[in-house]
């Protein structure tokens, strides 16, 4: 017998190995492919899915800082808190955040999460670009933190605390389908309120409304929006709304006929505003100047844009940028140092606007859904003097957004029910300063008010009721 054949097993071993190694494959291979199933993106949605990668940086229920310029001690001690488990030394953690800093309405909405941890809870997201507009991001941020308070302050939706998860999106389209994508297969998220830019909630769209999750916009105007699918909303009105009443004053009442516009092509909304305003600007017996002023182009030159206006016998000009582009609506206004009175679309409408404009942007007019002065004794108004300052239209676009979820929960629980009483015709519930109501298209029922920017004696500028 040779060396090799004494080293080979006899032949029962190989049955038994055969055997062992069958059963084996039987027992585990199914779960390893089952594994890796799961790992494959699915339509199917999981109830408390705990993102991972990148997009978990971007997402908090309160276990981690999203707005990094809001930040103290005791906040960073109450997301270690929060992240632990200990929901009670989170809250008490964040009150004290508040006490140092109240404009802060992340921390609120950690607040609430943590009290509303250790009972019955329904769960919603807010979507905004804390990195590309972290200014933006808080105005939204602060209504929804309100009716979060006011509703969890008064006993929860039938007994059950809200809570928010807050989401990071940077109005990057790339991210926002990311976003999408998660907040989808998370079945304990019943709605999202957000995105903020147009091109952003243009790109998350398709996505709820395929997936069946509610999305409710507080301020993205563009058209393509408008009767985009039945679980797609928003609180602003329409952008035809918004852009005739601007077009009409411009013509009949302050009688600048020509008008040139420079608009962002990268920004759907204010494409829509600028469509909208040059048909109702032509209705009203205005005609709008030819110039190439596009915010967009990398090579955009405000003098440029300034010259061939006046040059083509322009008589104003309107500004419609992309929200993250304001600073070259602020840059055409330098240039033109008062030499052709300035309207704007409600984009222009920023802290960032008045902050850095200053008397270059002093006389701008825009239109918005909705101004403090309007309506001050309302009990929005009231209640958001807790931020310690004047909120503005995002503010209250956000709160009306949540409102109206709240309100479409009270009815139903589920993503399908909360959809269909958000569609009912008799759907309403209060808002800020009007009931919050959605025509079939999904938009909101409402008219604009044409605020224009004045000096504030020494305290700098701002924006005044027209009416």
């Amino acid at each position: 017998m040779s060396q090799d054949h004494k080293k080979s097993p006899p032949p029962i071993f190989f049955i038994i190995a055969l055997g062992l190694i069958g059963f084996g494959a039987y027992k585990f291979l199914p779960s390893l492919f089952a594994s890796k199933s799961s790992d494959t993106p699915s339509s199917t949605s999981t109830p408390g899915a705990s993102p991972s990668g990148a997009i978990a940086t971007r997402i908090s229920l309160g276990n981690q800082i999203l707005v990094t310029s809001q930040t103290t001690p005791e906040k960073q001690a109450g997301v270690a808190a929060f992240k632990n488990g200990d929901y009670q030394t989170a809250a008490q953690k964040f009150q004290a955040s508040l006490k140092q800093n109240r404009n802060d309405p992340e921390t609120v909405i950690y607040l609430n999460n943590a009290t509303a941890s250790n009972g019955s809870s329904l769960k919603i997201a807010v979507s905004v670009p804390i990195g590309s507009n972290p200014n933006v991001a808080q105005e939204i941020l602060r209504g929804v933190a309100q009716a979060q308070s006011d509703i969890n302050n008064s006993g929860g939706i039938n007994s059950a605390k809200l809570q928010v998860e807050i989401v990071n999106d940077d109005n990057d389209p790339k991210i926002v389908k990311e976003v999408a994508e998660t907040l989808t297969k998370d079945a304990s998220i019943l709605a999202v309120i957000g995105h903020n830019a147009s091109n952003a909630s243009l790109e998350a769209a398709p996505i709820y409304q395929q997936e069946k999750l509610v999305m409710v916009t507080p301020t993205s105007f563009a058209n393509n929006l408008s009767g985009f699918g039945s679980y797609i909303f928003r609180t602003v009105p329409n952008i035809k709304v918004m852009a005739q009443p601007l077009a009409e004053y411009a013509v009949k009442t302050a009688g600048t006929t020509n008008i040139a516009v420079c608009y962002d092509s990268q920004a759907p909304d204010n494409i829509s505003f600028k469509d909208e305003f040059v048909a109702a600007l032509t209705a009203a017996g205005g005609k709008l100047v030819p110039t190439v002023c596009d915010f967009a182009i990398p090579s955009f030159n405000p003098e440029t844009a300034i010259d061939d206006a006046v040059t083509k016998g322009a008589q104003a000009l309107m500004l419609a940028p992309h929200i993250d582009r304001i600073d070259r609506t602020i840059s055409v206004a330098s240039i033109n140092r008062g030499k052709l009175p300035l309207y704007g679309s409600t984009t222009m409408y920023t802290f960032q606007t008045l902050k850095d404009g200053q008397k270059s942007v002093d006389g701008l007019i825009l239109p918005v859904p909705w101004h403090p002065k309007i309506n001050p004794g309302s009990s929005f108004a009231k209640n958001s003097q807790r931020w310690g300052g004047v909120v503005n239209w995002r503010t209250a676009t956000s709160f009306d957004a949540a409102q109206a979820v709240i309100a479409g929960l009270q009815k139903n629980t589920t993503r399908e029910g909360l959809q269909q009483a958000l569609k009912s015709t008799s759907f309403a519930t209060p808002g800020a300063s009007e009931d919050v109501k959605f025509l079939p298209s999904g938009d909101r029922a409402g008219e604009p008010i044409l605020v224009q920017v004045k000096p504030t004696g020494n305290t700098g500028y701002n924006f005044v009721p027209l009416r």
